[in-house]
């Protein structure tokens, strides 16, 4: 009875997995596999891709050129997750442990940007720091520049549009994480000498880490891939990865390359993220 009873148990658990499991196959797997035999082919020169096997693609990418696009892509990605670390851990400790009554409002201003397209939101930022723009129509009203600045098209305004972007992804896991943290173990630390200062490093913080982890895998992860915000507030001289793949499957039509890129981002940011996350122990991922 009891083998019987546990493999219906199986069938149903496989009968509810399999829609999930299928779905999963099909618009994930999928594409990430044809992307990976696309990135051994050879692109035509009007297009198309014969497939193959040309690792030239993937030797490509070791290009100083490509390789500079490369780096800065990762420095603006995680310099935006630390600024997001910075912004969104005091906002969401304001709102666990001060916000009282007004936690449910806190947390609906958070969330009012997904209501808004991406697009949108950048475009924004394009009219705030243009040359004519209300940044510098304000710093010319202030007296601080008599004519207009650059703002616009540099690294610093992309990583301003990126943290506006991807606060939310921070604030919110912090905000689940701090939310479970037990009052008393704050008090117990405190009754036992400890500052403010120690208690937060020594039991707030630490106890936190799965939303930190978390916010910083969902923020690093999309900013290392955006194409949007670089290609509005960056223009040209901002190019990265995300970028120079649409270029490369829209412009140049050179699938092969584009899909070499493509799979080595992906093995950058798994890299990334598991160097990451043990460095910081497996012990810290529950609850994640």
């Amino acid at each position: 009875m009891e083998e019987r009873e546990r493999s219906g148990w199986t069938w149903r658990l496989a009968g509810l997995l399999a829609p999930v499991t299928i779905w999963l196959g099909l618009f994930f797997l999928v594409p990430l596999l044809l992307i990976l035999i696309f990135s051994f082919g050879r692109s035509g020169v009007y297009g198309g891709i014969t497939l193959g096997f040309n690792p030239g693609n993937y030797l490509k990418v070791f290009d100083p050129l490509y390789l500079e696009i490369v780096g800065r892509t990762f420095v603006i990605a995680l310099t935006n997750t630390l600024l997001c670390l910075a912004l969104g851990y005091p906002l969401a400790y304001f709102i666990v442990f001060k916000g009282h009554r007004w936690r449910n409002a806190l947390i609906l201003l958070v969330m009012v940007p997904f209501w808004t397209s991406l697009l949108v939101r950048a475009y924004s930022w394009v009219v705030i720091l243009n040359g004519n723009g209300i940044a510098n129509r304000t710093l010319q009203f202030l007296g601080i520049t008599d004519e207009p600045v650059t703002l616009i098209f540099t690294p610093q305004a992309v990583t301003m549009g990126m943290v506006y972007s991807y606060l939310p992804f921070m604030v919110l896991p912090l905000y689940a994480a701090l939310e479970k943290l037990d009052v008393s173990l704050k008090e117990a630390a405190q009754d036992l000498g400890a500052s403010r200062w120690h208690t937060f490093w020594r039991v707030t913080f630490p106890l936190s880490m799965p939303g930190v982890i978390a916010g910083s895998i969902l923020v690093f992860i999309p900013s290392a891939g955006e194409f949007v915000i670089p290609n509005l507030l960056g223009g040209s001289r901002t190019v990265l990865m995300g970028n120079l793949i649409q270029q490369q499957f829209l412009q140049a039509r050179d699938w092969a390359f584009g899909s070499a890129l493509s799979v080595m981002l992906a093995v950058l940011l798994l890299g990334a993220i598991m160097f990451y996350i043990r460095r910081i122990g497996t012990d810290k991922l529950e609850g994640v």
